[in-house]
């Protein structure tokens, strides 16, 4: 029997049992198409880094009419030209998105979603912005209701701004860790995240001792770590909220759990790193604190970096700790101009971060717009300004792409569109407001397209959110 006629009869078939038993003809039918459609091309112009351009000659692999081939597992199984990639697969289900761009899922290295509903708070600085504003907020999260709730809102705003993994705080509660995790499972969606672990200089009603975060951390470890695609963190808030006996317990948790993930904040502002050497006058500086408990490793990830030294870019380079560069909220609270020249000198990996709620946005593009700004102004102040470069288009889209997943030792897993990489990917459209369209038909190459995405788009350019394969 040949092809067609055999295709002619299965259809009949399907068509007088959805007459008599339409439940079952349902269930056949979508068992049909999974097999059918297990593999799916995306065609679009598609766009993915290789290599950092700030140190490689050719960072990217760029199809202007390219396919990315993702199997019915969720992973990537290949990329490239649409006519090599079709020609190879032709009984495969295509998705047309041709003028738009496709780019792997946007990483958010440093994000607190408790502080998702005080986004935009007015008028203060980092100290006084932690009392203000943050410490009342997160009082509340020891309500699980309450913190799901907050936490559902979080993952919406991230699924449509593109963000398909995120580094995220949660608060001192174990509770909203729950929420959280709970809530990215449902979109099975790459979360890391911890419980803070802070016993002083913060509200009575946040505080929890070395022994409690310890004990708290390790059962959320046990519960939540590589369960699904979620990953724990190990996380005291920063060094001023963190006595030596509760840092001490976090390097405890490192070495029971090597594999697991530290996060912190550090050398954010001026204010904040005099306290802290107050606080441990034995120390040679604020990153020392953390080396002094081995907290310093592959994993670690330091949100800011702000007034980082020259020595303390190299211990990071040497520990293999990475830095979450948070433009957005740098700029709104006033604390300075992060100096990621020096970070490229060293060879200490980066991420971007939105570092919302201090962040405004929770729009990578608009991100990597104000990192753009904030390279712009470290150009004008610098002692040495023929040194400094802007920020390229390439880099931002690195930063927030394969760049965070190095940060975050996940290069393996996302990030790119390497085969075999989990299928979270973005597509952008860059006609998606009137202004964008007219602008990007003037864009005449890759670099400048970017450039007007990053500096106009925002989460209306993000047309569709896909994590491991499946649209959101």
């Amino acid at each position: 029997m040949s092809k067609a006629r055999l295709l002619c009869l299965t259809a009949a078939i399907a068509a007088a049992m959805a007459t008599t038993f339409p439940a079952q003809a349902k269930k056949q039918q979508q068992q049909q198409q999974q097999t059918t459609y297990g593999t799916v091309a995306y065609r679009a112009s598609v766009l993915h880094f290789t290599g950092d351009p700030a140190v490689t000659q050719q960072p990217y692999e760029y199809y202007e009419d390219g396919v990315l081939l993702v199997g019915s597992d969720g992973k990537v199984k290949t990329v490239g030209p649409a006519s090599t990639v079709l020609a190879a697969n032709q009984n495969v289900q295509v998705v047309d998105y041709r003028g738009r761009l496709i780019v792997p899922g946007f990483i958010d290295s440093h994000v607190h979603y408790p502080q998702t509903e005080m986004i935009g708070s007015f008028g203060e600085q980092l100290l006084e912005w932690l009392n203000t504003y943050t410490f009342p907020t997160e009082k509340q999260f020891g309500n699980k209701d309450y913190a799901r709730g907050v936490a559902r809102t979080f993952i919406g705003e991230l699924v449509k701004n593109g963000t398909t993994t995120a580094l995220v705080m949660g608060t001192v509660h174990p509770e909203s860790v729950d929420a959280l995790f709970e809530e990215a499972a449902t979109r099975n969606m790459r979360i890391i995240a911890g419980k803070v672990m802070m016993d002083r200089n913060a509200p009575d009603y946040l505080l929890d001792t070395p022994e409690t975060s310890y004990a708290d951390s390790k059962a959320l470890i046990q519960r939540w770590h590589k369960r699904g695609r979620a990953l724990y963190a190990v996380t005291p808030r920063f060094a001023p909220t963190s006595t030596p006996e509760q840092l001490t317990m976090a390097g405890k948790l490192l070495q029971e759990y090597p594999d697991v993930y530290m996060h912190t904040h550090i050398s954010e502002n001026k204010s904040e790193i005099a306290w802290v050497q107050e606080l441990f006058p034995a120390s040679a500086g604020y990153l020392d604190v953390y080396n002094s408990f081995g907290l310093s490793r592959k994993r670690s990830v330091y949100a800011h970096g702000v007034h980082l030294r020259e020595d303390e870019f190299a211990s990071l380079a040497s520990t293999g700790a990475a830095i979450a560069f948070c433009p957005t909220s740098n700029l709104f609270l006033g604390s300075g101009l992060f100096d990621l020249q020096q970070a490229e000198k060293h060879g200490v990996k980066v991420g971007m971060g939105t570092d919302v709620g201090a962040g405004t946005s929770f729009s990578a593009l608009r991100t990597m717009g104000e990192a753009y700004k904030v390279i712009q102004l470290h150009k004008a102040f610098t002692d040495t300004p023929a040194d400094k470069k802007p920020l390229t288009a390439l880099k931002s889209f690195y930063l927030s792409t394969l760049g965070a997943a190095r940060a975050l030792d996940l290069e393996d897993k996302i990030g790119s569109f390497k085969a075999g990489n989990e299928a979270d990917f973005v597509v952008l459209n860059p006609n998606a407001t009137e202004l964008l369209k007219f602008r990007s038909a003037k864009a005449t190459s890759l670099e400048e397209k970017l450039f007007v995405l990053q500096t106009l788009g925002d989460d209306r350019a993000v047309e569709r959110t896909y994590i491991m394969g499946k649209r959101q």
